[in-house]
């Protein structure tokens, strides 16, 4: 039996890994949701999910992964319907009885102070984080 990269690097290593090999604004994004992530909810535990998908973790509950596609970042939130979005910020998977997402693409603004307000209420609705 081998050993891979992700068997020896942490999560936290691997995103990092993800991070600097998009090398385009795709890796700066994700960057920027993850230091979003992280201000917002300051004991998130990182994981490295379904060969490969930053996932956030709040009270062993999925907060929300980070997906990179060729045209977009996506940030899908695990329970996003059962959750306030004043500012609209969801725009994908809108159809779904549990999830949503928000799609990044390209030049697009990200609304930091409404993005965490959603990271902390899905730590909320977990059972924990900044209520």
């Amino acid at each position: 039996m081998t050993t891979t990269e992700a068997d020896t690097k942490s999560p936290s290593e691997l995103i990092d890994d993800r991070i600097a090999s998009l090398g385009d604004w795709r890796g700066a994004t994700l960057a920027r949701i993850r230091a979003l992530i992280r201000d917002a909810e300051p004991d998130v535990v990182e994981e490295w999910k379904w060969r490969g998908v930053p996932t956030w973790y709040a009270n062993d509950k999925i907060i929300c992964t980070g997906e990179t596609y060729k045209n977009a970042v996506k940030t899908t939130f695990a329970k996003g319907a059962a959750l306030d979005d004043p500012k609209g910020l969801f725009n994908s998977s809108l159809d779904g009885n549990v999830r949503r997402a928000i799609d990044f693409h390209e030049g697009d603004a990200i609304d930091d102070e409404a993005f965490k307000a959603l990271v902390r209420a899905a730590s909320a609705a977990n059972g924990g984080g900044k209520r």
